[in-house]
C-alpha cells in the first residue's frame, strides 16, 4: 500500500508490508488520559468505539528515557522527555513512551497514518481505516516549538483558539504563546479590575488598509476572555501536550490598560481611549508602587490561570519621552537610584519578575531587555534579529529565537499581489522558514527552539490567521522536531499534509 506523508518527519522510520485495520472491535489499553484522547481524536471521523480492552492499541508508560530491547532502531535509545516509539503490523499497534507526552506525540502521528478523513469532523462513509506496516522511533529536535498568537489586536472568537490549539498539536507543537494585552485591547478578564475588560477591552474603530493608504473603520471592535474559558483551553491544551503561555505587556503597549485606570499612566488627569492604530502608543505605565502593586494584582490572577513555567512580560519597544517629559518620572528614577529613563524597563521587568518567582514562575521578555540586565534566568524572545539572539546568549540567557525575518508571519509569504494585507516589508517565504538555523553553533540547549509569530495587526478573522500560518507552521514544526533537513522532500509531501487541513476546514496559503 501508498505509504502517507509524516509531518513533522520521524527520527527513523522503517516500512513493513504488515498492515492492520482498525474497526468496531479493536480496543485501546492505555493509561485513561491516552485512551481518552484516541477516542476524542478518531472516533468522531471513524465512527469506531475504541473500547477499553487489552490487545489491539497498546500504548504503554515506560518511565525511563534510555529504553533498549528489540524495538531500538537507531543505535541510540534515548528518547528524552517527548520521544516514543511506533510499531503497527498484523497483530496491532504498540506504542511506548517515558511518559504521557511522549504517548500523546505517538497518538499523533498514528492519526497521520490514516486516510486524510481521520481529519474530518464527521463520521466519513466507506472508508477504511487501514494503517500502514511501520516501525517508527521519533524524539523532538529542541524542546520548545510553537506559534504567538496575538489577540490584543483582534480579539479572536473563543472556538478557534481550541481549534489553533490542535493544530499546534497536530504539528508536534507544544507552545502557545498567547499575546493577551496591548495598546489596542486588554483582553484578559481581571476580577480585581473590572474596568481592564470594561474599557480595556473595546475600542472605538480600527485601522485598516495598506500602510500609507489606512482608513478608519467606523466600527467598534472587542471582547475578552473570561477566566473560567482560559482555564478550560489550558485544560484542553494539556490533553494535547501543548502548553499556553500568557503575555501581559508592560510597561510599554498598556494604552488599553491606561483607558481604563488613568492613574497607572504618567498623566493621570488625562483620559486616554483604547488605541485604534496599530503603532505603538508613546504612553506608559509610571513607576509608582501603586502600580507596581497593581500590576503584581493582575499578574497573581494570571498565574491562577495558566499553570506554565513562564509569564511573558513584553519588555518590548517602550518609548521614553513620557518619561523624560515628567517631572515625577524623573524624580521616581532618581528615587530609585537608577541611572536614567532607559534603565526603567529593565527595573519593571526586574520587579515583576521578583513576583513571579514568589509564585514558582520565571519571566520571559522581548530582547530589548538584555541591555537592562534582567534576572538571569528571564528567557529571553530574540526577535530584532539573528545578532540579538548572541546578545542574549552573551547575556547569559536561554533564548526562543524568533529573528522576524525569519519567523514573523504578519509579512506576506510570496509578495504576490493577491496575497491579503500584510504588514510592510520583505516577504517571509515558505523557504527562508524551512531554512533558519535557530540553534547557533555552540549555543545548543542554551537556544531553546522557536515559534512562527502570528501578530494579527491584519489578520482580525481566524480564517485570515489560519492562511498566514500554513504552510509555515509546518515548515516551524519540522526545524525543530525533526534532527535533518530535505526541503525536497518537505515540499513534496506539503499538498497531501495540507488534505488533512482541508478535511478540518482550515484555509491555507498556496504552495510557493
Amino acid at each position: 500500500m501508498t505509504v502517507p506523508v509524516l509531518m513533522p518527519r520521524p527520527s527513523v522510520v522503517s516500512w513493513t508490508s504488515e498492515p492492520f485495520e482498525l474497526t468496531g472491535s479493536t480496543r485501546v489499553a492505555a493509561p485513561p488520559a491516552i485512551a481518552g484522547l484516541i477516542r476524542e481524536l478518531l472516533g468522531e471521523p471513524t465512527g469506531l468505539p475504541f473500547a477499553n480492552g487489552t490487545g489491539d492499541l497498546a500504548f504503554d508508560l515506560t518511565g525511563d528515557t534510555d529504553l533498549t530491547g528489540d524495538t531500538d532502531l537507531t543505535g541510540d535509545t534515548v528518547l528524552g522527555e517527548e520521544g516514543y516509539r511506533l510499531t503497527v503490523d498484523k497483530s496491532g499497534v504498540r506504542a511506548s513512551a517515558p511518559n504521557e507526552q511522549g504517548l500523546r506525540w505517538a497518538v499523533q502521528t498514528l492519526r497521520q497514518l490514516l486516510p486524510d478523513e481521520a481529519y474530518a469532523a464527521r463520521p466519513a462513509r466507506g472508508v477504511t481505516w487501514t494503517l500502514p506496516g511501520v516501525r517508527i522511533e521519533d524524539r523532538p529536535r529542541l524542546p520548545w516549538r510553537g506559534a504567538l498568537l496575538d489577540v490584543a489586536r483582534w480579539h479572536q472568537p473563543l472556538p478557534s483558539l481550541f481549534q489553533f490549539v490542535d493544530l499546534l498539536a497536530l504539528h508536534k507543537l507544544n507552545v502557545l504563546h498567547l499575546h493577551l494585552t496591548d495598546d489596542q485591547g486588554w483582553r484578559f478578564e481581571t476580577r480585581k479590575y473590572p474596568r481592564l475588560t470594561e474599557t480595556g477591552a473595546f475600542r472605538r474603530e480600527s485601522v485598516v488598509g495598506r500602510e500609507g493608504q489606512e482608513r478608519l473603520d467606523g466600527r467598534e471592535h472587542g471582547g475578552f476572555y473570561h477566566q473560567r474559558d482560559l482555564k478550560a483551553l489550558v485544560a484542553y491544551g494539556q490533553r494535547r501536550g501543548v502548553r499556553i503561555m500568557p503575555e501581559i505587556d508592560m510597561p510599554g503597549h498598556v494604552q488599553a490598560a491606561i483607558s481604563a485606570y488613568p492613574h497607572l499612566g504618567n498623566h493621570p488627569e488625562r483620559q486616554l481611549q483604547v488605541r485604534s492604530a496599530w503603532r505603538f502608543s508613546p504612553h506608559v505605565l509610571n513607576a509608582e508602587e501603586s502600580t507596581l502593586a497593581f500590576m503584581r494584582d493582575v499578574l497573581d490572577e494570571v498565574v491562577d490561570v495558566f499553570p506554565g513555567e513562564y509569564v511573558h512580560l513584553g519588555g518590548d519597544e517602550v518609548p521614553l519621552d513620557e518619561w523624560l517629559a515628567c517631572p515625577r518620572a524623573m524624580s521616581r528614577i532618581g528615587e530609585l537610584g537608577l541611572g536614567g529613563a532607559a534603565d526603567l524597563p529593565g527595573w519593571w521587568i526586574a520587579r515583576m519578575s521578583e513576583h513571579l518567582a514568589a509564585h514558582g514562575r520565571k519571566a520571559a521578555a522581548w530582547d530589548e531587555v538584555v541591555e537592562a540586565r534582567p534576572p538571569r534566568d528571564t528567557l529571553i524572545f530574540a526577535w530584532q534579529s539573528q545578532a540579538r539572539v548572541h546578545a542574549a546568549l552573551d547575556a547569559g540567557h536561554q533564548v526562543v529565537a524568533v529573528p522576524e525575518e525569519y519567523v514573523y508571519f504578519d509579512y506576506a509569504q510570496t509578495g504576490s499581489p493577491g496575497e491579503p494585507v500584510a504588514n510592510d516589508g520583505t516577504p517571509v517565504t515558505l523557504s527562508q522558514v524551512y531554512g533558519y538555523e535557530p540553534v547557533p553553533v555552540g549555543a545548543a540547549g542554551r537556544v531553546l527552539g522557536t515559534q512562527g509569530m502570528l501578530w494579527c495587526e491584519h489578520l482580525p478573522t481566524p480564517r485570515l490567521v489560519q492562511w498566514r500560518a500554513f504552510p509555515r507552521l509546518t515548515a516551524i514544526a519540522e526545524i525543530t522536531w525533526s534532527s535533518g533537513r530535505d526541503e525536497e522532500a518537505f515540499l513534496a509531501g506539503l499538498p497531501e499534509h495540507m488534505r488533512r487541513l482541508d478535511q478540518m476546514g482550515i484555509t491555507h496559503n498556496a504552495l510557493e
